[in-house]
């Protein structure tokens, strides 16, 4: 298991700071430089997440009750997109539009 090292506390103006050495300080900042990078691109991702949603959700209003269009139909393209979107829908999600 890792250790992690422990900061020095010091007292500075009667208030207790932390030091730490150039280079803890240099991985510090290389930290919080990846974390919001991170941070951007999961934002961006749950933006992407949210678009898809609602085109999938639009798709299925637009589709609608077409499980009763042609139910003997194999090629009605309408049956085969809404079955589709059934078939990829996880059970128990609830849309987000």
């Amino acid at each position: 298991m890792a250790r992690h090292p422990q900061p020095r506390r010091i007292t500075l103006g009667g208030h207790e700071a932390v030091a730490l050495t150039v280079r803890e300080y240099e991985q510090l900042m290389a930290s919080r430089r990846q974390i919001g990078g991170q941070s951007a691109r999961v934002r961006v991702l749950a933006q992407q997440l949210k678009r898809t949603e609602q085109l999938l959700g639009e798709l299925e209003d637009l589709v609608g009750g077409a499980a009763d269009c042609h139910p003997q139909d194999a090629e009605c393209l309408r049956c085969a997109i809404a079955d589709l979107l059934r078939r990829h829908r996880t059970p128990g999600t609830p849309r987000l539009v």
